[in-house]
């Protein structure tokens, strides 16, 4: 199959807390109290499935939430502390019927094989709506919570005392990946007999060994859990540069980028798809997805106003990795088609007021697409996987044997 995907444009939203400014709790909507409750998170993404969106993701964590980016702070007027995202996502997997749960996944410190078991839980449990976005972290008090490792303070990803340690993380996320893409396929798909009558519950010749050696990771497998309704959950990255686009073209069915125009998009795209050819994927569909944090309000005006408020409240003007839009649903439309038109195959919102922006997506932004065209008027799969225009893998085990 071509990496060359359909034009239909999909849409995602990430779910963060009360959402993505940091003062956004203290907005009447944003229901704070109940920020740790199972409603709050049900309530979330069942308005994004009324959208009918594509998928959520939700953001997770090894350490609370932070205004420094790779230490700690003291404050106290920000939210601080999460719900675990696979749990929330299988809390809620049951609640809704179409749309994808894509919770985050820290690889630097957690196990491939407790991951692959939770997702492929995941994806029974929403028959076949599962995905995970894989994440590394530098943060050296996060390597304390485990003390299996020491990790360097270091300034910035980007900074030059950095490089190979984000190097060696992110290559350390690829073998991730790969063991549990390895053992989501350790059990062939016909595997489970269940016959009463002889007794035999599973064909023992159809659950394989994954037996992976690498640098990071030694993994024999099988897994104990049956290859998931999916085959291949969705994998998804973010990804700012050379490294993490790689990454992203090695590994992933979804790469998150954070283009501020369409130019820039263009000439993401662009990279990503040589390293997916040098990755020797070149004919595997790989979606990429613009980031964009919305404020967004019928009259462009009140828009600005309420994240100048918000800013104030904050103390400090609001910045993010990704483009922050503040406008109209109409306006935010046109932005989403001129990127698109630019190679970008879908969008990941990221509303910065959860309470406010998540309706504003599924009420005013996806009808004013719809009019256009440019977005569905019903779901039309299944699966994440489908919704994404994505087949249902074979099996690497059952094929080698076949072969």
């Amino acid at each position: 199959m071509s990496s060359t995907l359909p034009s239909s444009l999909h849409l995602a939203v990430a779910l963060d807390g009360t959402g993505w400014h940091p003062a956004s709790w203290r907005e009447p909507v944003a229901r704070p109290r109940d920020l740790f409750t199972a409603g709050y998170w049900a309530d979330q993404v069942t308005e994004a499935e009324r959208g009918l969106l594509d998928f959520v993701t939700v953001e997770d964590g090894l350490g609370p939430q932070s205004s420094h980016f790779l230490d700690p702070d003291e404050r106290t007027d920000q939210v601080r502390g999460r719900l675990d995202a696979v749990l929330i996502a299988s809390r809620v997997a049951p609640l809704t019927r179409h749309i994808g749960l894509v919770p985050t996944v820290v690889s630097t410190h957690t196990e491939p094989f407790h991951i692959s078991k939770a997702i492929a839980t995941l994806d029974y449990v929403s028959s076949g709506r599962a995905g995970l976005r894989v994440q590394i972290t530098a943060r050296p008090n996060e390597a304390a919570h485990f003390g299996r490792r020491t990790i360097p303070r270091i300034e910035a990803y980007d900074h030059p005392n950095a490089r190979e340690l984000v190097a060696d993380l992110f290559d350390e996320a690829a073998d991730y990946v790969e063991v549990v893409r390895r053992l989501w396929d350790s059990w062939e798909d016909d595997a489970e007999i269940r016959d009463a009558a002889t007794g035999r519950f599973i064909d023992r010749d159809k659950l394989h060994y994954i037996d992976f050696q690498g640098r990071h990771f030694s993994v024999r497998g099988p897994s104990i859990t049956p290859r998931p309704p999916q085959g291949q959950p969705i994998v998804s990255a973010l990804a700012h540069d050379t490294v993490p686009y790689r990454l992203v073209a090695r590994a992933a069915d979804i790469g998150y980028v954070t283009p501020h125009d369409a130019g820039e998009a263009r000439a993401i795209v662009a990279r990503i798809r040589a390293e997916q050819d040098a990755a020797g994927r070149a004919a595997e569909p790989l979606h990429v997805f613009g980031d964009l944090v919305v404020f967004l309000d019928d009259d462009p005006a009140a828009a600005t106003a309420r994240r100048e408020r918000l800013d104030a409240l904050a103390g400090q003007p609001y910045t993010s990795d990704a483009r922050i839009f503040t406008g109209t649903p109409s306006e935010l439309a046109d932005l989403l088609q001129e990127l698109h038109s630019a190679g970008l195959t879908g969008f990941r919102l990221r509303p910065a007021v959860a309470g406010h922006d998540l309706p504003a997506i599924t009420r005013g932004l996806v009808p004013e697409l719809q009019r256009r065209g440019a977005f569905r008027r019903a779901y039309e799969a299944d699966t994440l996987r489908g919704l994404l225009g994505l087949s249902r893998p074979a099996n690497r085990y059952a094929a080698a044997a076949t072969a």
